[in-house]
């Protein structure tokens, strides 16, 4: 049986992977682990391009194409954006970029978003850089900020945590079975997570460098 989302995936599969050899870094946490401050850190002292799937999708949205209507409702119900309208938006962001290492912040955000990814850009992550954070230190977070975000209201947040719970964890886990997930752990202050993140990166900065 054919579908909009059918024909979106064959097209996805049937166009070129991306089209320059990039190293891509996964950046996975829960809502408020502090990913976004730690990209920053990232981009600022290693040179990656942070790209943030929620962003992307944020908007897109907002630029009045047909996908837009279709995004904000999914975000609004904490549910997860279909596989190929996220991947499309990674690859555009990619492609149009001049940098070839790429932190990709909230995305895959369970094992459809990977298995898209991969078989449509072509290529398997880095490693997955992944903040370990409690619940109750996540939403503590996200209560306190002050970003004026649309989906950071008390019964989204909660959706959004079951969400992460039940689709993120076990793409943690099936990277983590591969070796590839480096573990952070995210209660800590800011500047001690930078640390534990600086050793994870270096040795992969040195590799670039030489």
């Amino acid at each position: 049986m054919g579908s909009v989302v059918d024909a979106a995936n064959k097209e996805a599969t049937e166009s070129s992977h991306i089209n320059k050899k990039v190293t891509v870094v996964f950046v996975l946490g829960g809502p408020g682990s502090g990913k976004g401050t730690q990209c920053a850190n990232i981009v600022k002292h290693f040179g990656y391009t942070h790209l943030s799937a929620g962003d992307l999708l944020r908007a897109e949205q907002n630029s009045g194409s047909e996908n837009g209507a279709m995004i904000k409702n999914v975000i609004k119900e904490g549910r997860i954006v279909p596989s190929e309208v996220t991947v499309k938006l990674l690859q555009r962001a990619m492609e149009q970029s001049a940098n070839d290492k790429f932190l990709i912040d909230g995305f895959p955000r369970n094992q459809e978003n990977r298995e898209a990814f991969e078989s449509v850009i072509g290529i398997e992550p880095e490693f997955v850089l992944f903040f370990d954070c409690s619940e109750e230190e996540m939403q503590k977070r996200i209560l306190n900020r002050n970003q004026g975000r649309e989906d950071d209201n008390m019964e989204t947040i909660r959706k959004r945590f079951r969400t992460y719970i039940e689709s993120s964890l076990p793409v943690i886990e099936y990277y983590n079975s591969k070796g590839k997930v480096r573990k952070i752990d995210a209660t800590k202050p800011v500047e001690e997570v930078f640390e534990a993140v600086k050793d994870v990166f270096a040795p992969l900065n040195d590799k670039v460098v030489s």
